[in-house]
């Protein structure tokens, strides 16, 4: 047997060295043994000592274990006065691992296991035979030191979440203090992240391992020390298990992920640890106490300013729409108004950019809402036909509406139109504006009460003002006249035909206008 002893639990470097030499001297993994220094002597009858790794280093830097090549390591160097056995020639040898390996290995040296060493050892060997284990995942040996690695890195993670600061005061003033019991040995590995965060601080971190000490300047460490070594409380310490109570939520309590992102073998160390078995007890009843408490009603005076600004104000600070399709694209995020949370689409105006009649309807309806065009359900195929009739071309016409999503209530498989509230067209009314500057028509021919509102601004009585040019403030004039559906509802035929004439005759006033 050849044995090498190691200067502490954590060398990687003296691993490094004896693996070399054993490696170049043949040794197989079943005779290569490695002790630390200081343990208990465990010595077989034949096992054959070797001078301590660090004895007898070579100056060179590469016996340092520095890079030699893109994404490998050279081993080979280093192991003189290592193995008095070890030829000559055998000294001067190199041979290359992965860099994945030397990556692998200094964090597995990290764990607590004792046959860690080993398992690198028979890793190691295979490697030259083997140059592409480090991919095999399925490994047996591969996998095993893999497990190993992560176990180190979650611990490395637990110790960032879970160091306490306590604070203390030496001769130099203020310090804080620390004690961790990690699950691996990563004390050296995590204690930079302490010196980056917590930089103007002087800190002690202390473990059963070793000790670091951060100054303020650079880092240190020291032998291992015990709980006892570290302040029991502090005064800051009752400020943050108050915080802490604050912020826990029973209504979103998983005990089980609990415990699995803050194991119970930390609990003891955290000052908060002491609160939670209490706050899990109460959970429950805290939950069901937040369910039967009413919401507080939010202030009337400042719900009604939210209101009048989101009616108001502008899509979007600063925005206005250069052209039609930037703007068709824009009212899909329109929250000025709640309709669009039960609309399929916002529905914009089509037709010819610059056109001389601009035709305004009420809302889109549920053939629209689908579609996502204005006037294609029944209503627009009535005012095709009166277009017709009335000598007007629909193709040379911009057709939009005042409101551009759909409002309905479901009944069964149905949606039933309802009519738009003030507030809603008085909401819509800053994308009708923006259309009605984008086109510029020469008149604008509004259909129904809520398309006049969206045009005008105010009610009207339609039956009283309709088919009467009224002057805009862009030089523009605005014909008001009945909606389409209110022709298909009227159940009396005589009215029917009455009306539909009276309709005729509104846009053959329009058409003279133009």
């Amino acid at each position: 047997m050849r044995v090498a002893v190691l200067a502490s639990e954590t060398d990687f470097d003296g691993w490094r060295l004896a693996a070399r030499a054993f490696r170049l001297a043949g040794v197989p993994p079943g005779e290569a043994v490695f002790r630390i220094a200081g343990q208990d002597d465990q010595s077989g009858l034949f096992d054959i000592s070797t001078a301590h790794p660090g004895e007898g280093r070579d100056p060179d830097p590469d016996a340092g274990g520095g890079s030699s090549g893109q994404g490998s390591q050279t081993l080979g160097d280093g192991v003189r006065n290592l193995d008095p056995g070890l030829r000559r020639d055998e000294r001067s040898k190199k041979f290359r691992v992965p860099q994945a390996f030397v990556d692998m290995a200094q964090d597995v040296v990290l764990h607590r296991t004792a046959d860690r060493f080993d398992l690198l050892y028979r890793i190691l060997w295979r490697l030259q035979a083997e140059p592409d284990l480090m991919r095999v995942r399925s490994d047996r040996d591969v996998s095993d030191a893999m497990d190993r690695q992560r176990n180190v890195s979650r611990a490395s993670h637990k110790m960032k979440a879970f160091v306490r600061f306590r604070q203390a005061f030496d001769e130099e003033g203020e310090c804080w203090v620390a004690w961790f019991e990690p699950a691996h040995r990563v004390l050296a590995r995590t204690a930079p992240f302490f010196a980056n965060r917590f930089t103007t601080m002087r800190w002690s971190i202390l473990t059963p391992d070793g000790s670091g000490f951060w100054d303020g300047k650079a880092m240190s460490f020291g032998p291992p020390a015990e709980a006892a070594d570290a302040p029991q409380e502090d005064e800051i310490e009752e400020f943050w298990k108050t915080y802490y109570a604050s912020t826990f939520n029973p209504a979103r309590l998983k005990t089980k992920t609990m415990q699995g992102e803050m194991p119970k073998r930390y609990w003891k160390n955290l000052p908060e640890a002491a609160l939670i078995p209490e706050l899990v007890a109460a959970s429950a009843v805290r939950t069901d106490v937040m369910v039967a408490t009413p919401h507080s009603e939010p202030n009337a005076r400042l719900a009604k300013a939210i209101f009048r600004h989101n009616r108001d104000g502008a899509f979007e600070e600063g925005f206005s729409p250069s052209n039609l399709d930037e703007l068709r694209h824009a009212v899909q995020a329109c929250r000025r108004c709640p309709l669009w949370r039960d609309a399929t689409q916002g529905v914009c105006g089509e037709g010819p950019p610059r056109a001389k009649l601009m035709i305004v309807g009420e809302q889109p309806g549920d053939h629209e809402d689908l579609a996502g065009r204005p006037f294609v359900g029944p209503a627009g195929k009535l005012l095709d036909e009166a277009f017709r009739e009335a000598g007007i071309d629909r193709d040379e016409a911009f057709v939009t509406n005042a409101v551009k999503h759909f409002k309905h209530e479901p009944r069964g498989k149905r949606r039933l139109h309802r009519t738009p509230t003030t507030s809603e067209a008085t909401a819509c009314r800053w994308w009708l504006d923006h259309e009605r500057a984008l086109v510029r028509p020469k008149v604008v021919l509004a259909l129904g009460s809520t398309a006049s509102l969206g045009v005008l601004g105010r009610k009207v009585a339609v039956t009283k003002e309709r088919g009467m040019p009224i002057p805009l403030s862009d030089g523009s004039s605005a014909v008001i006249t009945v909606h389409p559906a209110y022709l298909l509802r009227l159940p009396d035929e005589a009215a029917k035909r009455r009306e539909h004439a009276a309709f005729i005759e509104d846009l053959k006033r329009v058409r003279r206008l133009l």
